[in-house]
């Protein structure tokens, strides 16, 4: 049976050239061989190329160390520097230009899920140290509460992580590898043993097993030294300049606030169990919440002037208010802590201190994209060398 539209182009040329037949304004002969087949290939004369030795053997992976050339003599001698005074020299030296186009680099594009999540896991990684030490203290009950709230400020962490990843399935994924250098993949490892070492201290309290409990918390506070400390690492490892030039001080502040809030949370915690007043555990945790906030103030006071002109992205728009707020709620509980007159004030200033650090997490954050947004700092620090 014939094709309705005759024989396909592939029978047509083949019958041409069966035929000895050439299709019109085309030529089938092939250049080298026969058709279907492989040609013959022969060197056409050994004459040597130019600027090459025979064999190539000048052609290996560097022709400028390992020669030698003028340059690999002085690079010897110590000339390094030289070299990357030129290559200063050559980008423009330390001048900025007058006109910095971006984007640099593209802002952080967190929300508000992951600076809640700072503070719900500072809060858990202080609270499992209060435990910790309410255990050494031989204060079984208070450390029973701690680690109940342990337990409770953690359980909000990795729902959050995951709304913040947008997709469940790529916080299953952060699981399948370690990566000991990336803070994240860290994090992320730590978060769920951290979980887990709470979760089964919690449920030797339930059981009556005081060892196995004491045990499971003391684990718990050991994942909680870093889950306490790594969001400040995660941040300062970035290019954002207000974060990249904070190092030095973001994981101190980190742990600062994580310790304070911590504290805070089992002092109402114990207040709002009957625990009376004059107990040596509610006034360890008051003095312990005072001192790490007023650290964390100091730090903070310290970092800004370190900062110098990338401090204005902590001090403009939502950051600044954010950092204002915070600053003034941690002053107002230092106040109330040392009024002459407690009580009430007391509870207030802790309520205080949960409230600034969570003004602190969410102005870093925010810092942060101000900071991204700003090339002619991201170009600067690209620019200069960090000490």
């Amino acid at each position: 049976m014939s094709h309705p539209h005759g024989p396909p182009p592939e029978e047509v040329i083949r019958r041409r050239e069966r035929a000895r037949e050439q299709p019109e304004g085309r030529n089938l002969e092939p250049a080298v061989g026969t058709r279907g087949g492989p040609g013959r290939w022969r060197r056409a004369a050994d004459a040597p190329v130019a600027g090459t030795r025979p064999g190539w053997r000048d052609a290996r992976w560097s022709f400028l160390y390992d020669k030698g050339t003028l340059y690999a003599r002085r690079t010897a001698e110590g000339g390094v520097e030289a070299v990357r005074a030129a290559a200063r020299r050559m980008r423009g030296g330390e001048q900025m230009p007058e006109d910095v186009r971006g984007p640099v680099i593209n802002a952080p594009v967190w929300t508000w899920e992951v600076p809640l999540y700072f503070w719900f896991g500072g809060v858990a990684s202080g609270s499992a140290f209060v435990a910790l030490g309410c255990d050494l203290a031989g204060d079984a009950r208070s450390a029973a509460i701690a680690r109940r709230i342990t337990v409770g400020a953690v359980l909000p962490c990795a729902p959050l992580l995951i709304l913040d990843l947008g997709r469940p399935e790529r916080f299953l994924h952060m699981l399948r590898i370690v990566k000991v250098r990336s803070p994240m993949s860290m994090g992320a490892w730590c978060l769920s043993a951290f979980s887990g070492a709470a979760s089964a201290a919690v449920g030797a309290d339930l059981l009556g097993r005081r060892r196995l409990a004491q045990a499971a918390g003391a684990a718990t506070a050991v994942f909680g030294t870093y889950l306490g400390s790594y969001t400040g690492v995660l941040l300062a490892s970035t290019a954002v300049p207000v974060w990249a030039r904070s190092r030095t001080t973001l994981p101190p502040i980190f742990i600062c606030t994580a310790a304070a809030g911590g504290a805070a949370a089992n002092r109402l915690a114990l207040a709002a169990a009957g625990v009376p007043a004059g107990h040596p555990t509610r006034q360890a945790l008051g003095t312990v919440e005072t001192i790490a906030m007023g650290a964390e103030l100091a730090l903070s006071t310290v970092n800004e002037r370190r900062l110098g002109a990338l401090s204005g992205a902590l001090e403009e728009g939502t950051p600044g208010r954010l950092f204002r707020f915070a600053k003034w709620a941690v002053r107002a509980g230092l106040a109330l802590r040392f009024a002459p007159r407690r009580g009430a004030a007391d509870h207030l200033a802790s309520i205080l201190y949960l409230l600034a650090a969570l003004g602190f997490r969410f102005g870093w954050v925010e810092a942060g994209k101000a900071s991204a947004r700003d090339d002619e700092a991201v170009a600067r620090m690209a620019r200069t060398r960090r000490g």
